[in-house]
């Protein structure tokens, strides 16, 4: 087990650097100037000059690299250009609410996807199953912008029930957290199904029926825990997907989160913000790629033993 977590980070490492590499590399080959984004194009080139040299943008591309990357392990991710505040801090203050929003998300996707994958699993072949496989469909198909447009006309707007932009009225994130989470619920609901069926013909549960157990205890013990190694897999990709699927979320509904603080960063080619930002979702990212992989190391023991594990 030892060697197999070793391995694991040894290869978020090398994802982090290259993530590094990519982000500094697009950023200075894309066009645009942010000493002229910040005069507004209005300054002599004397004054851009000075500007690039104040902020270190005249300085060699690997320096300007290898800066960045001792001070991202310390934590520093330089000053904004724009909002002249600490990336750092306007980062975590972001964080916090995409976080919040995507906790949200999360928790309702995991609890309504493995509800109606069970329910369609159990009742197979039957109208539940059908109709919940249906609407599943449509929410798999359905892009979260779409559906948070549709979730503002008709609670928002029409009844009138539940705020539609901001996080300060009461019950904020419950539009949000819908249209997230969505589409991660349909999937989820799928790959439960599909996960249950498969153990629903396995021989240990035709063993625990002939014992005469209880069928909630056979579905709960037996069927759901041996399917859910593939559905905490899943769980694990759908947290990356809702931590970069927020961005547009939080676009449209106004929310001050992590999406939105990238997008404005993007607009006005504020580098430290993107670069900070890029990291610290990245950060993210392998962190839990890394904990997921160590948990299913710990369910299924081939994973560990298996050649190039």
């Amino acid at each position: 087990m030892k060697r197999y977590v070793l391995k694991r980070l040894m290869q978020a490492f090398v994802v982090l650097i290259g993530v590094t590499l990519v982000t500094f590399i697009l950023l200075n080959i894309i066009p645009g100037d942010p000493a002229s984004l910040m005069m507004e194009k209005k300054a002599d080139a004397e004054t851009i000059a000075r500007i690039r040299h104040e902020l270190g943008l005249d300085r060699p591309y690997t320096v300007q690299y290898v800066d960045f990357v001792k001070n991202a392990v310390k934590g520093d991710f330089g000053t904004s250009y724009f909002q002249r505040e600490e990336v750092v801090v306007m980062i975590m203050r972001a964080f916090e609410v995409t976080l919040k929003l995507g906790s949200y998300a999360l928790g309702f996707a995991i609890l309504l996807g493995i509800s109606v994958g069970t329910i369609a699993a159990v009742f197979r072949g039957t109208i539940i199953d059908r109709s919940l496989m249906l609407i599943t469909m449509v929410g798999l198909s359905a892009p979260a912008f779409w559906i948070a447009i549709i979730l503002q006309i008709i609670f928002g707007l029409k009844l009138g029930m539940l705020p539609i932009s901001g996080i300060e009225a009461p019950f904020a994130f419950v539009l949000p957290t819908v249209a997230l989470g969505t589409r991660y619920a349909a999937s989820i609901a799928r790959l439960t199904r599909t996960s249950m069926l498969d153990a629903l013909t396995q021989d240990y549960v035709r063993t625990a029926r002939s014992k005469g157990l209880n069928e909630f205890v056979v579905i709960m013990k037996h069927v759901f825990k041996n399917a859910s190694v593939p559905i905490i897999t899943f769980t694990g990709i759908t947290i990356k997907f809702i931590l970069g699927g927020s961005m547009l979320t939080e676009t449209v509904f106004s929310i001050p989160g992590l999406g939105k603080l990238m997008i404005d960063a993007i607009m006005t080619r504020d580098i430290p913000v993107i670069q900070g930002s890029v990291v610290y979702i990245a950060t993210v990212f392998v962190l839990v790629n890394l904990l997921i992989d160590i948990i299913y190391g710990i369910l299924d023991p081939r994973v560990r033993t298996a050649k190039g594990a």
